[in-house]
């Protein structure tokens, strides 16, 4: 059974680009999936994945709507591909629920899009938990199937090695990459001290995203949604002594450039990976 299904009625593209991400892991604060929402509004779907091949329904259950008593209709997990178009740029934005399984047969699936709809780029977008602090402009950290790739002043990181666990957009962008698919990927820095949405995050990802294609990008109420989130942030900081300390400490280890070691990283990951699976 085919993994996909591609839309026979397909707007005419060229040259697109893919823009993907997905919920979950590596998405802290629906950083990334919340620009990808955004930019895919009113898109046309071009490709839809069978969800019975990609998800545990016991891990991950579809909503059950009752209406009256009656049990009126089920909302699935999906993944889709989506066309927009933003200036002379034709984007197909890759979202969804992230797979639980089949992410071998994912990535050949995807490999096969790649070439039917020929994509010339990719980009994957996430966040990621870090010992930052809100009050100072989001890392983006970058990766680049080679170099020279990541634009904006972002620069591919952190130097060395660092082993965490892999995302299924990790695995797509390696694949795309090894079939000769120019792919960079743009991951915001989140505080791990932040829960929920994290707008902030989104709106510099949008940012990422504009300077690498050359192209102004809707913004939706992002822009209000980060202003409101940081009043937030700073009178709750304001409020308690110890996170008032704390976030001082981090605005120190930024201001003096001494960005956390690849460990602190991986702590940072494994803490934010506890939380989720805590709170499912």
């Amino acid at each position: 059974m085919p993994l996909y299904r591609l839309s026979e009625l397909r707007p005419p593209m060229e040259a697109p680009t893919i823009i993907a991400a997905f919920d979950g892991w590596v998405d802290a604060g629906s950083a990334a999936t919340s620009v990808l929402t955004i930019l895919a509004e009113g898109g046309q779907t071009v490709a839809s994945f069978d969800p019975d091949q990609l998800f545990d329904y016991r891990s991950r259950r579809p909503t059950l709507e009752i209406r009256d008593g009656r049990l009126s209709s089920m909302t699935w997990p999906e993944v889709t591909l989506r066309h927009a178009r933003y200036g002379d740029r034709d984007l197909l934005v890759l979202t969804g629920a992230e797979p639980d399984d089949r992410w071998h047969l994912l990535a050949e699936s995807t490999v096969e899009l790649v070439d039917r709809l020929d994509v010339r780029g990719w980009i994957s977008l996430g966040a990621i938990p870090a010992a930052v602090p809100h009050t100072r402009p989001v890392p983006i950290l970058g990766t680049e199937s080679e170099q020279g790739l990541l634009r904006g002043g972002v620069t591919a990181g952190p130097t060395g090695i660092l082993r965490v666990p892999s995302a299924a957009l990790s695995m797509l962008e390696m694949a795309v990459a090894e079939a000769g698919i120019p792919a960079v990927g743009y991951f915001a820095q989140t505080p791990h001290y932040v829960q929920g949405p994290y707008a902030l995050a989104a709106a510099e990802l949008m940012r990422a995203v504009e300077r690498h294609l050359d192209v102004e990008l809707p913004r939706g109420d992002l822009t209000e949604e980060a202003r409101q989130l940081r009043i937030r942030l700073d009178a709750a900081t304001e409020a308690d002594e110890t996170t008032r300390a704390y976030v001082e400490r981090l605005e120190s280890m930024v201001d003096e450039s001494r960005l956390p070691a690849g460990d602190d990283l991986i702590s940072e990951i494994e803490r934010y990976l506890r939380d989720q699976s805590g709170g499912s």
